[in-house]
């Protein structure tokens, strides 16, 4: 796990359990890490109560704040028992990622655990969830837990890529490894890696052909194979990775990831993601394309601060 040795929780505003509340405290335990869990309260209906009496419609507000910062004092006692040191706090505000990005900044975490809200593709499609704005813009380490078949993780899978071209990548897969191994080590877990690779995604004319079919016809594709697949070894083996727990495997990232997740009962993949900038950010990355279609939780790190 990082070398900080405190964790955020992000809660819902609306007092209900979820599995990242087994998990912060699981995770916390195993480590010896502090948790924090933060509550970012707005209820339109509420703050928006047709009332004459302002005095009357902030008391409201300051009770419902009360009533929920009593609610995770209750969720908090059962973990102080098993020894993890636990601190609460709810904060009423109506767009909750700013005040996130100000408590990160004010108060450094480890990582940033919260459950993953499921949204519609039309949702999606017609404002950015608050999860989507977290993995683009949150500058530590983020855990999105849902599909929670343990508390404390045992299989965890780490998803690189070695063959990428983008400069800015160079010392990334080494950094979702370490992450990856701290995990593994901190809950005792299986570690696996893969590298999904899907060479029809390749451009044919980086390799002086005019079309695709004349590429995979000829050794180019061959060659190109071994390369990767010498990268995949050269980083696994100096990541400490034995050669059973490493998986090049064919095809789209995303089916390959989600495929052998739902396989293996995965816990927990370990991947990358990075910020993107203007239409960028209408393609997304692989990470935000399987947020919501992954049959176990998501570990996310970013290759340098946001």
């Amino acid at each position: 796990m990082p070398d900080q040795s405190r964790f955020m929780l992000v809660v819902s505003p609306l007092m209900e359990n979820s599995p990242a509340f087994d998990r912060a405290a699981a995770l916390a335990k195993a480590s010896g890490a502090d948790l924090h869990i933060v509550a970012f309260d707005y209820l339109e209906g509420l703050a928006t109560a047709a009332m004459v009496n302002e005095q009357a419609l902030e008391q409201m507000r300051l009770g419902y704040v009360e009533r929920h910062r009593q609610w995770l004092e209750d969720q908090a006692r059962p973990l102080r028992k098993i020894g993890v040191h636990v601190t609460t706090e709810v904060v009423w505000v109506e767009r909750p990622l700013q005040e996130i990005l100000i408590h990160l900044k004010e108060q450094p975490m480890a990582v940033l655990i919260k459950a993953l809200e499921h949204e519609s593709l039309l949702s999606r499609l017609m404002f950015t969830p608050l999860d989507i704005h977290l993995l683009r813009e949150c500058p530590v380490p983020l855990h999105f837990v849902s599909h929670l078949h343990n508390a404390l993780p045992r299989k965890i899978v780490a998803a690189v890529d070695p063959f990428h071209s983008d400069e800015q990548y160079e010392d990334f897969n080494d950094r979702i490894l370490r992450e990856a191994s701290k995990l593994a080590s901190t809950c005792n877990a299986e570690l696996d890696v893969i590298y999904a690779h899907d060479l029809s995604s390749i451009s044919a004319d980086e390799f002086g052909f005019s079309n695709g079919s004349a590429f995979f016809s000829s050794g180019k594709a061959k060659t190109l194979f071994d390369a990767q697949a010498d990268a995949f070894r050269d980083l696994s083996e100096r990541n400490g990775i034995p050669p059973e727990r490493q998986h090049m495997i064919m095809g789209n990232p995303a089916k390959v990831l989600s495929s052998y997740a739902q396989a293996y009962d995965t816990d927990v993949i370990v991947m990358g993601r990075v910020g993107h900038r203007g239409m960028e950010r209408l393609v997304g990355s692989t990470v935000e394309h399987l947020l919501y279609k992954l049959p176990c939780s998501v570990w996310a790190v970013s290759p340098e601060k946001i």
